[in-house]
């Protein structure tokens, strides 16, 4: 086909009548060529010639025919888990095509008016429809229905599949091809955003499923609202891969089957154990001075917990902050023995000479052993800056350091009511309990598949504090793995220090985006961190913030954007501002003009003139609209370097029968 000027698909296929003439042409001269005059050799190359110009002109029509049919239906388009192409360079995202200034074009034409009918269904179709829904219930048409409303191809009339949204959008490409992305491009992170229910979760299964049959590295997913159908695509694939016994789920609502995790336990530096409780405070107005004692207080636990060599917990913070004299004693007795051994007789003696009246009011209702003990040791002058910090928390009056310390108490009694307490505050010496207990460093050394279940529809509150605690501790244990590599403490220091690929997903995770996911989003890259994080609308990260510039922070670090259906123009400005805005378009103009003369001796009375002109007018290279109208499963997705591509997924087939035998307990709950 020659290239004019306009691409003209929207109308009939006309070049089939010249391919029906030309086949029956070419069937007479066979038939009749002795009749006409022609030699055998004669009739037979024009016979062949004609009907090769019959099937080329087919074929042009063909063209025509199949853009006007993929404008209203697309192909059905479903792949199992062996049918998903893997590859150790590429990860697979679907069928779909990179986006031009011809389909900016193509789009555009549709939009025009005149051009309704061919991307909405004719009056049989809108007939067929009306009728199932008017004789659903009747007995005797019943048969009738039935076939109307069957999916099989030769049914001529059979129901679009329920996806919503502009189905032309895709279909004005119909060479479609299978659409990558390079491994090496996720360690720019990805973003997915979409709407509720149009198949975020389900991309995040396609994805994951590739990276636990390639085998490459540690896979962690964050699910808030704890997806059934994603735990067992989860353990199905793990268990296909061979790789069962990698499989580790906690899960908030289920802690007799869930594994354990401490999320305070493990960090580079001692502070980070107070950074992660104070994160979950409030910050703004007078509550900012507050979170700062909450910090000094949480930091001084922390640290006489770690010299008396036991792990911080959720379950220890609260046992020692409105009662401090349990630790303060342990410590002391810890430390004195290396001073005085003989330091409990003095102190007892002590406790003999105390004299209640000239005891400050704040000491009065305090143990007497333990204001002895503070005497005593004071009395040895030794510079201890934990004994120092813990004596400064037992002088603190008892009705003004609670006062103080108000916001940390409710938060401690969410975290640590409960069973939820035995998941997050762990007995490590508990040898009975059979449930694994896990630390990220350890996760990515085996290259586990770790399933995060929070269930933030029960409850938020504790779902976002364990969520931002998980975060933050994987975020120090990148920075430790960017420092000394993977192999630190396991190898010897001369050995070139090593990457793994971790794998993070996060579904919903505007519910997790606290402070600590800035620096993990930003630096973690350089450890091997690739993040795929799933949200509604950016307004939701902002929500969570509460600060445009960190939430900007947050959107400025994800390279490759995958955007579903949206409902917000603001959203999808984050992908429309990153795109072409002067995309030249072409549009048909017709005009016509007569005009005559009143001087009647000119020759020419009346003339008039008729012409098309084409006229370029600028657009951008995709619109608001378009983003907002795309149908489920189906998105515009900018790869690789800002190239954008329109794409749509495979649906999942009903293939999800193997299940790892330690996990299978906790899908039958959750199927309950």
């Amino acid at each position: 086909m020659q290239p004019y000027p306009l691409e003209n698909l929207l109308r009939s296929p006309i070049e089939w009548w010249s391919s029906v003439v030309c086949l029956i042409v070419g069937v007479f001269i066979l038939m009749s060529a002795p009749h006409i005059l022609l030699m055998s050799y004669g009739s037979h190359a024009i016979a062949i010639g004609l009907f090769i110009i019959s099937v080329w002109r087919f074929l042009q029509g063909y063209r025509v025919f199949r853009y006007r049919r993929n404008l209203k239906r697309l192909r059905y388009y479903a792949l199992s888990s062996d049918e998903l192409p893997i590859s150790q360079q590429k990860l697979f995202l679907g069928k779909g095509f990179r986006w031009r200034a011809k389909h900016t074009q193509r789009l555009h034409d549709l939009k025009q008016c005149g051009h309704e009918h061919f991307v909405k269904p004719g009056r049989w179709y809108q007939w067929a429809r009306a009728f199932e829904l008017k004789y659903e219930h009747s007995p005797k048409l019943q048969w009738l229905v039935r076939l109307l409303s069957s999916q099989n191809t030769l049914n001529p009339l059979r129901p679009l599949p329920p996806v919503g949204g502009n189905s032309a959008i895709h279909g004005i490409e119909p060479h479609e091809k299978e659409v990558f992305l390079n491994l090496s491009e996720r360690v720019g992170h990805t973003m997915i955003l979409g709407t509720t229910r149009v198949g975020k979760t389900r991309l995040l299964e396609l994805m994951i499923s590739s990276d636990i049959r390639r085998n490459d590295s540690a896979v962690i997913v964050f699910d808030p609202k704890g997806d059934v159908d994603l735990l067992k695509r989860i353990c199905h694939e793990a268990k296909c891969a061979g790789r069962e016994q990698d499989v580790l789920v906690f899960h908030l609502g289920y802690p007799k089957h869930s594994a354990r995790y401490n999320p305070i336990g493990n960090f580079a530096r001692i502070t980070e154990v107070a950074n992660r409780v104070a994160n979950q405070l409030p910050s703004s107005g007078e509550s900012a001075a507050f979170k700062e004692f909450a910090w000094r207080f949480v930091n001084i636990i922390a640290n006489a917990l770690v010299a008396l060599g036991k792990k911080p917990s959720y379950k220890a913070m609260d046992r020692y902050i409105l009662n401090i004299d349990p630790l303060l004693l342990e410590y002391c007795e810890q430390w004195l023995p290396s001073l005085e051994s003989d330091w409990r007789v003095k102190v007892k003696e002590t406790e003999k000479r105390l004299d209640e009246k000239t005891l400050p009011f704040h000491l009065k209702a305090r143990n007497r052993f333990m204001i002895a003990l503070v005497q005593y040791v004071d009395t040895l002058k030794q510079e201890n800056s934990i004994y120092e910090g813990l004596k400064a928390i037992f002088n603190y009056d008892q009705t003004y350091f609670q006062k103080i310390t108000a916001s940390l108490s409710p938060l401690f009694a969410k975290l640590t009511t409960g069973t939820i307490a035995e998941l997050i505050s762990p007995n490590y010496f508990a040898v009975d309990d059979k449930r694994p207990i896990f630390d990220w460093l350890q996760v990515i050394r085996g290259k586990k598949i770790v399933y995060i279940g929070l269930d933030a529809l029960s409850d938020s509150t504790v779902s976002s504090a364990v969520g931002n605690s998980m975060f933050a501790d994987l975020c120090s244990t990148v920075g430790q793995i960017y420092k000394f590599g993977v192999q630190d403490g396991i190898a010897a220091p001369e050995f070139k220090k090593q990457f793994y690929k971790v794998n993070v997903y996060g579904d919903e995770y505007n519910e997790l985006a606290g402070e600590e996911f800035i620096p993990l989003a930003n630096k973690g890259g350089g450890a091997g961190l690739q993040l795929t994080m799933a949200s509604q609308v950016d307004a939701d990260v902002l929500a969570r913030l509460g600060d445009q510039a960190k939430a900007n922070q947050i959107f400025a670090n994800f390279n490759t954007l995958i955007f579903l259906r949206v409902l917000s123009a603001s959203t999808a400005g984050l992908l429309i501002d990153k795109l072409p805005q002067r995309v030249p378009v072409k549009n048909r103009v017709q005009g016509s003009s007569a005009h005559d003369t009143t001087n009647l001796a000119d020759e020419m009375h009346f003339s008039s003139h008729t012409e098309d002109r084409i006229v370029t007018t600028d657009v951008p290279l995709i619109s608001t609209d378009d983003v907002m109208q795309l149908p489920k499963g189906q998105a515009f997705c900018l790869l690789d370097g800002g190239q954008l591509y329109k794409v749509r997924f495979p649906l999942p087939k009903n293939d999800m029968h193997a299940m790892p035998d330690h996990v299978e307990d906790i899908v039958n709950t959750l199927r309950d």
